[in-house]
């Protein structure tokens, strides 16, 4: 589409995490769409089925890391909204508008590398750091990374074969290897997982219970936490943390907090 600020872009396969609510898209990539892990996509469709411009757009963050040949999105599916359930829709076959630009600004570039990376996520906003997983970058430049991913249910804990794939490729690697050690903690509100504390993120990190159950403190001179979910966790894990001297960075000062809004 030559003078456009999008590409239209096929389906390759969609998978179902949970039927009506969660789905996974992977499409075909333009060459030059470039993007930094944890950057999203406005993603168009049509407002009609009998529409060819897209006129709808959202914001998704990519699942899969910089060098893949193709796109991939997490999505919940919102059942009166607008676009989720037309993107649930679409088959193998179909098309969807992807931007050319990337956006957002929840990358590895906020902070200095170094120490303890926390990836705290709720619900989909585990897209963006799935992205940094998929990357090199993220296991070379910290000694130890901490995903957290905070969900309703059991069934809603999407990617977690390949979390625990990269948890054990960790543990058997020897003590003096450079590449991080990745450790996945789900943690579901509404389900009993053996071993793991049912209550939300935010009650968590305000008793401690976070930090005992990954057995780790949050230290801010040594910790880089990241934030990606819902608004409302967004506001309370700030304050909580705000309080214990994390700080998003400002000019001249890298910070060690970095969030974004997945809602």
């Amino acid at each position: 589409m030559p003078g456009s600020k999008y590409t239209r872009q096929n389906v390759l396969s969609v998978k179902h995490w949970v039927a009506d609510k969660l789905i996974s898209l992977t499409t075909t990539r333009d060459p030059e769409f470039q993007f930094t892990p944890g950057q999203f996509a406005r993603l168009g469709l049509p407002q009609s089925t009998e529409g060819v411009q897209p006129d709808i757009w959202r914001a998704y963050s990519m699942v899969n890391g910089p060098a893949s040949e193709t796109l991939e999105f997490y999505s919940i599916v919102v059942p009166e909204g607008e676009f989720s359930p037309r993107l649930a829709q679409l088959q193998p076959g179909g098309h969807l508008y992807v931007d050319k630009t990337a956006f957002g600004f929840l990358t590895l570039d906020r902070f200095d590398a170094g120490g303890t990376l926390w990836l705290i996520a709720t619900g989909t906003g585990l897209s963006a750091y799935m992205s940094m997983l998929y990357d090199e970058r993220v296991w070379r430049d910290y000694r130890r990374i901490i995903l957290v991913h905070g969900v309703r249910n059991t069934d809603e804990l999407a990617y977690r074969d390949q979390l625990l794939e990269w948890e054990q490729a960790g543990e058997a690697q020897s003590v003096d290897s450079p590449r991080a050690r990745l450790s996945y903690h789900p943690i579901p509100t509404q389900q009993n997982l053996p071993g793991t504390p049912r209550a939300r993120l935010t009650a968590l990190l305000a008793d401690g219970g976070l930090e005992r159950h990954v057995g780790c403190a949050l230290d801010p001179a040594t910790s880089k936490v990241m934030l990606c979910g819902n608004p409302d966790m967004l506001t309370d894990a700030r304050k909580l943390l705000s309080e214990r001297n994390f700080a998003v960075g400002r000019r001249g000062n890298s910070g060690n907090l970095a969030l974004e809004n997945y809602w």
